[in-house]
């Protein structure tokens, strides 16, 4: 049994491969992961810093008669990358074609009617690139560079201020700014657009609604 503190980027399901595991489940229902899943409800959502420890692989044995075929099967999980495209006032962008790059593999896809696209991707992919195809057929193709892993829980105020940035509502703060003045004023603005109590506290029905809103 080891303990692995998490950095930047890093998830369950890369760590869990990285440390000879097919599935998540071993790791995150060991009973000193308790306090972890109770702070992190996502095993995919981690913090930099979060420690989890990985108990030791256990291997398996099965018996086979010699002079005939045995099968097996390795039931491995499958990790998907979901995108959620929202348009002007968080209309979600439907039927919108796009491509997405990762691993080195190009995937044609659609977005469907709540403006999400699904892929599944392998859990060693740590960047992809997203290109967004005009509407009208002609223009300049928008195209988002995506870190895969890297955002992080929405209880942390970096992952307040990621989300509000993917919503379009966090603009880096200039020279001379005070970056909690303009952190503030971002949660200001959502909370006012999603009819909550306006206060600049991003608490936790601010949270929740981030959640909901963002898509994760």
């Amino acid at each position: 049994m080891t303990t692995h503190t998490v950095a930047q980027g890093e998830f369950l399901s890369q760590i869990a491969a990285r440390f000879g595991f097919a599935s998540i489940k071993p790791i995150w229902d060991h009973p000193d992961n308790a306090a972890l899943r109770a702070t992190r409800p996502d095993p995919n959502i981690l913090m930099p810093g979060d420690r989890i420890v990985i108990p030791d692989v256990e291997p398996k044995s099965q018996r086979a008669g010699t002079g005939s075929m045995a099968s097996f099967t390795l039931l491995d999980e499958t990790l998907t990358l979901r995108l959620r495209l929202l348009g002007i006032g968080d209309k979600p962008l439907t039927g919108r074609s796009c491509v997405l790059e990762v691993a080195g593999s190009a995937h044609a896809l659609v977005t469907d009617a709540n403006g999400i696209i699904a892929q599944p991707i392998g859990v060693s992919a740590s960047t992809a690139a997203l290109t967004i195809d005009n509407p009208e057929g002609q223009g300049t193709k928008l195209v988002v560079e995506l870190n895969v892993g890297h955002l992080d829980p929405v209880s942390e105020v970096s992952g307040q201020r990621e989300r509000l940035r993917n919503l379009g509502y966090f603009a880096d703060p200039l020279e001379g700014d005070d970056p909690e003045a303009v952190f503030r004023a971002a949660v200001e603005e959502f909370q006012c657009d999603h009819k909550l109590a306006v206060d600049g506290k991003c608490g936790p029905g601010t949270q929740a609604k981030l959640r909901e809103v963002h898509g994760c």
